[in-house]
């Protein structure tokens, strides 16, 4: 399978460990567990993100997304991760970097999921703290953002707790599950108190 050979260095790669976490790369090797994931979520996730695909779990739609992080990961404009259960390298959820900006900006924008056997046990919180800190040392960015629709608030509680700052209201924002919805709009400084 050549077209899934990486042309991005080992090393490249960013494995983040907290919390008894393991946030990695997604790799080929994780399809199965994350299409099974996914599926038995997709009731818990699709009020949150965009329409899914009527393949969305296909293995051909898997392949696409990973070229996809492979090619902002060597662009070095977007980061994906797996977030891993340490103690039993249980696929928990996703997390990405998305639209990295240099220049007089420094910054880029977080998203996130999780299962819905995981929800509420903190994980995701302990997973944007990582991820938050990775963009601020690792990337050496100033600014990370995030949107979340204003009636999630299991997601609001993750970014106040991973030290997010509520900055405002975007209207009609991002086309989620079909309709395009206002999102409140959130943002960590590199220098504000962690």
């Amino acid at each position: 399978m050549a077209f899934l050979r990486s042309t991005v260095e080992p090393d490249a790669r960013p494995v983040l460990r907290s919390d008894g976490l393991i946030l990695r790369c997604p790799a080929a090797s994780d399809y199965g567990r994350w299409a099974d994931l996914r599926g038995r979520s997709r009731a818990h996730l699709a009020p949150w993100e965009p329409q899914w695909a009527e393949d969305e779990l296909s293995r051909v739609a898997y392949k696409m997304r990973l070229r996809h992080y492979e090619r902002e990961l060597r662009e070095q404009t977007g980061y994906a991760f797996f977030i891993f259960r340490a103690d039993d390298s249980q696929l928990i959820g996703g997390l990405t970097l998305t639209n990295v900006r240099r220049g007089v900006t420094q910054s880029c924008a977080i998203g996130y999921w999780v299962g819905v056997s995981y929800v509420g046990q903190g994980y995701m919180t302990s997973a944007v703290k990582a991820v938050r800190n990775y963009a601020f040392t690792g990337l050496r960015l100033h600014r990370v953002e995030a949107a979340c629709l204003p009636g999630n608030g299991a997601s609001i509680r993750v970014l106040e707790k991973a030290g997010f700052q509520r900055e405002g209201l975007a209207r009609k924002y991002l086309k989620i599950n079909g309709a395009w919805q206002d999102h409140v709009l959130f943002a960590s400084l590199k220098d504000d108190d962690r």
